[in-house]
């Protein structure tokens, strides 16, 4: 609850955004464990994570100074698919940062790496595949949005192989087309 609370207050009131900032500059956000945070075994629990990552991608929105252009043209970023693998668990209390950076993007999707890292140890990271929708739920195009956001038609980073790889089996990468005659 606390963290949906945190989303919002983000969306609402995002931070100011970072002079000179592109698409491919890493956003940080620090956050610290709460109590809310915890599930019964007194770690944070797998789903809250899922939540960290919203309010760090929020954050990345803002810094990119994107929330202007999203509120003008009525976009909401969605999440299409993620995955996350675990190191370590993060505590009661714990200070850590999250390090979301955008990988790359085709016609669909944009592709983006969150770290959980407390010092230079890494907790968890997760793998997101991000769209936008407009008001009456119709998808943009990632290449849409980088042209209006940015002001210029940027071609794509090549991703990681691991993230093409896990794009291709979630069925959020573009299909290729068929040779069947």
């Amino acid at each position: 609850m606390a963290r949906m609370l945190q989303l919002t207050w983000t969306g609402l009131f995002p931070r100011k955004a970072r002079p000179g900032q592109t698409l491919l500059d890493p956003s940080v956000t620090r956050m610290r464990v709460g109590p809310l945070d915890l599930d019964s075994y007194l770690h944070v629990n797998n789903g809250t994570y899922l939540q960290m990552m919203d309010v760090a991608r929020n954050n990345q929105i803002a810094d990119l100074g994107m929330f202007p252009v999203a509120r003008e043209k009525g976009w909401a970023p969605v999440v299409a698919a993620s995955t996350m693998k675990y190191r370590r668990s993060l505590q009661p209390f714990d200070r850590f940062e999250i390090t979301t950076r955008i990988l790359g993007w085709d016609e669909r999707m944009f592709y983006l790496e969150q770290v959980f890292t407390k010092g230079d140890k890494l907790y968890a990271r997760g793998i997101v595949a991000s769209r936008f929708l407009d008001r009456k739920g119709n998808r943009i195009s990632a290449l849409d949005v980088v042209r209006d956001v940015m002001g210029a038609d940027l071609p794509s980073p090549e991703l990681p192989e691991d993230v093409a790889a896990w794009a291709r089996a979630m069925d959020v990468a573009p299909r290729e087309p068929s040779n069947r005659g």
